[in-house]
């Protein structure tokens, strides 16, 4: 019996160590039920959140209203809007982050981004 009980914990073992670690993403809706609108403080919705890899934002907003571009850090410090082909704009925008490290994200709707601080920056880690 001593012996089945020593197959049984060296098959568990094995099984434990050759399955692949599993991640579950996690999906964060922008600013919760206040969606993806103008003055919000996102920094601080955004402060005791854990953003992984493979994790995904969702921007609610009315359409046509508001839109939303991933940008880089002095784009996002100076509210520098891209061309428009490249905003996310459906009102229901799921952005994937694929990559650890910096991420930022405006609204280039009029000033939204430099007046009325509709903007996001987080920090994502592996």
């Amino acid at each position: 019996m001593a012996f089945l009980n020593h197959i049984m914990v060296v098959l568990t073992l094995f099984v434990v160590a050759i399955l692949p670690t599993t991640t579950i993403a996690t999906e964060y809706t922008v600013g919760d039920d206040s969606g993806w609108t103008v003055q919000y403080d996102y920094q601080a919705w955004a402060k005791n959140k854990d953003f992984k890899v493979g994790d995904t934002l969702v921007f609610n907003y009315p359409k046509g209203i508001h839109n939303v571009f991933k940008v880089n850090g002095s784009s996002y410090a100076d509210c520098i809007i891209p061309p428009p082909d490249q905003a996310y704009t459906s009102g229901h925008d799921v952005i994937a982050l694929p990559v650890a490290g910096k991420a930022w994200f405006i609204c280039g709707v009029g000033v939204h981004c430099s007046a009325l601080n509709q903007k996001l920056a987080i920090n994502v880690k592996v």
